[in-house]
């Protein structure tokens, strides 16, 4: 029986208000790379078809009474009618899925301005683009990590620099103008070099948004015990590298919206510019309700996150008698939710309105006297309407300067 049983009743006996965001979670990769923490499972080719039947259960479940610890969660409106905001189909590696259950799933989830779906390289070929486009897939995140071939061998990447640059043709051909590239930097055995090289071609091929990720491998992995030292040394390159990369795709035209993203400026001079930034993790930083299906999936809806158990057979076994999946559940209280409404609003470009943030008043989770010494030293900025950001020496800084405010 999952935990939080007490806060759980209560919160299940009503229906919640508007869910916008819904996650997928599609754990199956041909390999795990041996810097990755994610959920994922290898293979399993013949469990694909079981595992989509799941998620839809688990999808179904959720709209009904008790389906989920917040009661029932009602995605786009009060009543499911409205379209969501955002759907993203995250792994794993989603592409790696059957490409016919694959376009299943696409087409039975519930219709969103924005869908994307997480690809590696090597798994993009003419007709999968074309599939995912045809199923309602509107954007796709391609997963390039570098264009050094020695440096995706230290990655254990299965992609070279010629599959990330054939995926890029392939998606644009299937008529996808909403493309996203991941980048890796303080990878063991890259130099500024390297780095200058990569962010070059990323910005020729003109992708629409670029995240770009901080090596982060855990303690005690096969990949920090294999290269602990040559990590130590690009640990201390790290505040170098993430300078080049903010000031390269600011230079490219490229607007530094989040900690780690960067996107294309719509056209001003267009009816209705195009917002290209990441609107499903947009609705993360700003601490939007979201759900969340699949294992290992996390979901925040009404002041309750519960996250499903990371074990495949257990999750299909329970959804396929109609029971939910195990999960432990956590009650949100609001001294929480404001911290994490600062902590991720922080990532963010625009003001923080720390008064009335979606999680109540935020203020409280602020520490004044060091708002009042972080704004002497030109950190952060304080508004005359109740906002709060960091400059631009802050943003640079970024978590030092949140954890000092939130001491």
């Amino acid at each position: 029986m999952s935990p939080g049983g007490g806060a759980r009743a209560a919160a299940a006996a009503a229906t919640t208000g508007a869910v916008r965001h819904l996650y997928v979670h599609l754990p199956f990769c041909v390999h795990r790379c041996g810097y990755c923490d994610f959920v994922t499972v290898v293979g399993r080719r013949g469990e694909h078809g079981a595992y989509v039947d799941a998620l839809l259960a688990e999808l179904a479940l959720a709209g009904r009474e008790g389906g989920t610890p917040a009661g029932a969660v009602a995605l786009g409106g009060a009543d499911g009618a409205l379209p969501l905001d955002s759907v993203f189909l995250g792994g794993g590696t989603p592409t790696f899925t059957d490409a016919a259950e694959l376009a299943r799933l696409l087409r039975a989830l519930p219709a969103a301005a924005e869908v994307t779906v997480e690809a590696n390289p090597e798994t993009v070929t003419p007709e999968l683009a074309a599939a995912l486009r045809e199923a309602g897939a509107t954007r796709v995140s391609l997963g390039a990590q570098t264009f050094q071939p020695r440096l995706l061998e230290v990655l254990e990447r299965t992609a070279t620099p010629d599959d990330v640059r054939a995926a890029f043709g392939h998606l644009r051909a299937a008529g996808f103008d909403n493309v996203s590239l991941d980048l890796v930097y303080g990878i063991p055995g890259q130099s500024p070099a390297d780095l200058a090289a990569d962010l070059a071609e990323a910005v020729a091929f003109g992708p629409e948004h670029l995240s770009c990720y901080e090596l982060e491998a855990k303690p005690g992995t096969r990949f920090t015990i294999a290269h602990g030292e040559e990590l130590e040394r690009q640990a201390e390159a790290m505040e170098g590298y993430f300078e080049t990369v903010v000031e390269t795709l600011e230079a490219a035209g490229y607007r530094w919206y989040e900690t780690a993203n960067f996107c294309r400026e719509g056209d001003p001079a267009a009816a209705a510019p195009r917002d290209l930034r990441a609107q499903h993790n947009l609705g993360y930083w700003l601490a939007r309700d979201y759900l969340g299906i699949g294992i290992g999936a996390v979901s925040t809806v009404a002041g309750m996150r519960w996250r499903n158990a990371p074990k495949l057979a257990a999750y299909v076994e329970a959804l396929g008698r109609g029971a939910e999946p195990p999960r432990g559940v956590e009650p949100l209280d609001a001294a929480t939710r404001a911290v994490e409404r600062v902590m991720l609003g922080l990532r963010l470009d625009e003001p923080l309105d720390v008064d009335l943030g979606c999680a109540g008043d935020v203020r409280a989770a602020i520490d004044a006297v060091a708002l009042e010494r972080l704004a002497r030293q030109g950190m952060v900025e304080v508004g005359e309407c109740g906002t709060l950001r960091l400059t631009r020496r802050g943003r640079f800084l970024g978590g030092g300067v949140t954890a000092d405010l939130l001491a």
